[in-house]
């Protein structure tokens, strides 16, 4: 499946008809629209998903829900859908156009049961009726099945569910919300789309129907005392995910904020930059990743520093830890060698009574018997005399043989490696201390000198913005933190509530429907237990065999685990130490890089021949990784990529020249007046053409 052709018609800064047709017969894959800030880029992908879902977009991003909550409503949205200057001129009658639309056409579909070739979907919004209007074509006509279906049904059912659109149109610097999920609510609700994506959610689906129709069942015989407890237990139910739902739209909002003052603070940045050398913004936030580092690494050098330091008094003791490590020696010897002289004693008279027994036997006369008796006694006398002289009043540290084992071990290691080990710790703690020292010192000559007043002004404004962000970021974690809780108490009210159900007696009717539909619903448990362990091989699968080709860091990530627990499906990244490596400790970048590596897994596991939208496509990424993705991902994630990127800063010509081998076609998107319009140019002559159009803006 692929779009042939889009059409806007007076949609927000797109005023009159604006299209885009996209060559089909090339055999490239990648198209390319690009435009200054402000120009109608994130609102072309917003033009699509409206296109496509209507009032139901709200379910693909909380972008969207919060905008249309926003604006007041799904009407107001629609209203301010308009262009400003259309609605104006058709309230002044200077234009009879009232209708604003989004038209796709979409070639080379595959519906099953409806032999056809192309669908054609308009939806519009007329300004004189204040309503809106879906059309869906197939072939050119319209079809009495999906009339009958319902277009909006049709197009989430057969051709881009809404629950996975965000795979598909995203903008790749929000994307890596795919990492930073964290929250029960977040991780349910990124399962829920790994479930659609994966073939997984129909089976969920027909579960929450027979679990519906189990609590219908359950309620049917109540009694009117029983049924005012159990409401009593839905509104509380219903009250805590209306807190939930509140706090949730607040988290978007404060998250909103953070991202314009992170804009704002970064501006700003620039400017004193600009004031005070000539050190690029990438630049400085290089240099202060690398402080970072610096840090963390001296942390742990100063940490092991102190653990040697604990050994130091040893090796300062010198001659008299010899001379102790000696003395220790010889009563190890001492106790291991001691007999008591008592024992030893009985046990060589027994010993020498057994031999003059034996010596009888040999008939010799009394005299050599008797000379042999005296010599064994003179024997048994030295013999105890020699070991008597080893009495235990000799030891004086008296080391358990435990505690032995450990002094030689710890005397070793001081004779041996700890003075090599002391020696690198010393040197890598004063290398690491210059190194940020030299890395601070750049880091304030970046920013602006003392005595430039426009700098301070800067200055202020920047130390405000990151003020806000730094309150505006702990609100966030306290939401949070309040999300979770309110996660743990809905839980409680849904058990509670759910344990008060089980009380109910069944209607002697209902009997046995509740038993075959609770078998039924096990045996979907089953079923999609098992489907989701054979998914979660492949995908673990392909989101390594992706990462790989991705990421310049060799063996950073050695493997990955997907856990699947209820309703949540995880994904932890294995380091080569077989640890998990927190995602909140990945730059940005290697943010992006995962969620770009998931979602070409994700696309590759579901089957779905769809064209992918990608809104600043390479914001995040070091000229490394651009490549990466340019040469791995774009090519291979589906066979149309359609990137929105911003030139000369997402994409350098360096980037672009990388791009051509694969790419169909390229527009610009020229605005006059406060309107956009797109403009094909040949891909030979886009850096070019913007940069005459920057100039011509200029000098404007």
């Amino acid at each position: 499946m692929k779009i042939k052709s889009i059409t806007l018609q007076n949609f927000r800064i797109y005023k009159g008809v604006n299209e885009i047709c996209f060559d089909l017969e090339s055999g490239k894959n990648i198209n390319l629209i690009a435009g200054k800030n402000g120009y109608g880029k994130t609102t072309f992908l917003t033009s699509l998903v409206w296109g496509f879902y209507g009032r139901l977009m709200a379910q693909v991003e909380d972008k969207f829900r919060l905008d249309i909550k926003n604006s007041g409503g799904y009407d107001d949205y629609l209203n301010q859908l308009f262009n400003s200057k259309a609605k104006y001129e058709y309230a002044e009658g200077f234009n009879k156009e009232s209708e604003c639309f989004v038209q796709i056409e979409l070639d080379d579909i595959s519906i099953p049961s409806i032999p056809c070739k192309t669908v054609t979907i308009k939806r519009s919004f007329d300004l004189a009726t204040n309503e809106e209007n879906l059309s869906l074509l197939i072939d050119g006509d319209e079809n009495e099945l999906t009339k009958e279906v319902g277009y909006d049904v049709f197009i989430n059912d057969f051709i881009l569910p809404r629950e996975i659109a965000k795979f598909f149109f995203f903008d790749a610097e929000k994307i890596v919300s795919l990492a930073e999920a964290k929250t029960t609510p977040e991780l349910r609700s990124l399962s829920r789309a790994y479930s659609e994506v994966l073939g997984i959610k129909k089976y969920e689906d027909l579960k929450k129907n027979i679990e519906i129709l189990l609590t219908r069942l359950r309620r049917s015989g109540v009694s009117k005392e029983q049924k005012k407890q159990l409401d009593k237990y839905i509104q509380q139910e219903e009250e805590l995910l209306k807190l939930e739902d509140f706090n949730k739209n607040k988290k978007l909002q404060l998250e909103s904020r953070i991202t314009e003052l992170k804009l704002q603070s970064d501006a700003l940045q620039e400017k004193l930059i600009r004031e005070g050398n000539s050190i690029t913004l990438e630049e400085l936030k290089e240099l202060k990743d690398e402080k970072q580092r610096l840090k963390k690494h001296s942390e742990a050098i100063k940490s092991e520093f102190k653990k040697s330091l604990d050994l130091a008094p040893l090796i300062i003791a010198g001659k008299k830890l010899v001379n102790l490590y000696q003395l220790a020696v010889k009563e190890h010897e001492i106790s291991s060698s001691f007999i008591d002289s008592s024992s030893l004693q009985k046990e060589l008279k027994a010993y020498s009574r057994k031999v003059l027994l034996d010596l009888k036997d040999l008939d010799l006369n009394d005299n050599a018997l008797k000379s042999i008796k005296n010599k064994l006694k003179d024997r048994i006398e030295t013999q105890v005399n020699e070991k008597s002289e080893l009495s235990k009043s000799d030891i004086i540290l008296e080391f358990s043989e435990e505690r032995f084992r450990e002094f030689q071990s710890t005397y070793h290691n001081l004779n041996t490696s700890y003075l090599e080990k002391f020696n690198r710790l010393v040197k890598d703690n004063k290398d690491t201390t210059i190194l940020l020292s030299s890395v601070t010192r750049k880091i304030k000559k970046a920013e602006a000198r003392k005595n430039n007043d426009l700098a301070k002004k800067h200055r202020d404004d920047k130390d405000k913005a990151d003020e806000e962000i730094s309150l505006k970021s702990i609100e966030r974690e306290d939401i949070i933190a309040e999300l979770g809780a309110l996660g743990n108490q809905i839980s409680s009210a849904r058990k509670l509530r759910s344990e008060y159900e089980k009380n109910f007696k069944l209607a002697e009717t209902n009997i046995k429907k509740y038993e075959v539909s609770q078998k039924l619903l096990e045996k979907i448990n089953k079923t999609i237990l098992r489907i989701k362990e054979d998914k979660k091989f492949s995908l673990k699968k392909s989101i390594m065999l992706n990462l790989e080709r991705l990421m310049h860091k060799k063996n950073f990530i050695s493997s990955v685990k997907i856990n699947i627990h209820e309703d949540i499906m995880d994904i932890d990244l294995i380091d080569a130490k077989g640890e998990v490596i927190s995602k909140d400790l990945l730059s940005k970048g290697e943010q992006q890089l995962y969620a770009s590596a998931l979602l070409k897994a994700l696309v590759d596991e579901s089957g779905i021949k769809f064209p992918v939208f990608i809104d600043s496509p390479l914001q995040k990424f070091d000229k490394f990784h651009s490549q990466n993705i340019i040469k791995e991902f774009y090519p291979t994630i589906s066979d149309q990529v359609v990137l929105l990127p911003l030139l000369e800063k997402e994409l350098s010509e360096n980037e672009f020249d990388l791009l051509k081998d694969n790419l169909q076609n390229t527009y610009l998107i020229e605005n006059e007046n406060g309107n956009s319009t797109f403009r094909k140019v040949d891909k030979v002559n886009l850096f070019k053409e913007f940069k005459e159009n920057e100039l011509h803006a200029y000098q404007d």
